[in-house]
């Protein structure tokens, strides 16, 4: 059996990442060079294009994502495999706007119910929960597994918690 193409691997690590990935990472983990990878992107992109396909490769400050295209939304959004009450989805929405916050400021914000909707958001892993280097709260982030469930990529001006921790 030959092994897939160049385009067929970055495909598959794009849906893997589920956020959006460098030339230099993509680079590295389809075990190829730049420019075949650069190539072989532009090809990938076409045929998303050419397909009419619900997917679309997008491109942002030099990494490149694969998403849901934005008019699929509407289609989706009862298929999702989310059990949210209102109330813990407009906690997540809190975080997703902010991309980082402390649990003080979202407890200000969302009233003292968040703590339980931390609590159901970590235990489903739409979020991850580091303690503050200097006080006694914590940072809130998204996870990947939030951006491949609710097709949305990162923000890649967002501090990464490593950094925050």
């Amino acid at each position: 059996m030959t092994s897939p193409s160049l385009p067929t691997r970055i495909e598959a690590i794009l849906y893997l990442k589920g956020r959006p990935v460098s030339i230099g990472e993509l680079t590295e983990l389809a075990d190829s060079d730049r420019r075949s990878v650069e190539k072989a992107l532009v090809a990938l992109t076409a045929s998303y294009v050419q397909r009419d396909s619900a997917l679309e490769i997008v491109e942002q400050s030099g990494r490149y994502g694969l998403q849901l295209r934005p008019g699929m939304a509407d289609l989706v959004k009862d298929l999702l495999p989310v059990n949210l009450s209102t109330a813990t989805l407009r906690t997540l929405a809190t975080i997703a706007l902010k991309k980082r916050i402390l649990q003080s400021d979202l407890v200000d914000l969302r009233g003292s119910g968040a703590y339980d909707h931390i609590k159901e958001l970590l235990a489903q892993e739409f979020i991850e929960r580091r303690r503050q280097s200097e006080g006694r709260s914590y940072w809130l982030t998204l996870t990947e597994k939030f951006h491949r469930t609710f097709s949305v990529l990162p923000d890649l001006g967002a501090t990464d918690l490593t950094e925050a921790a």
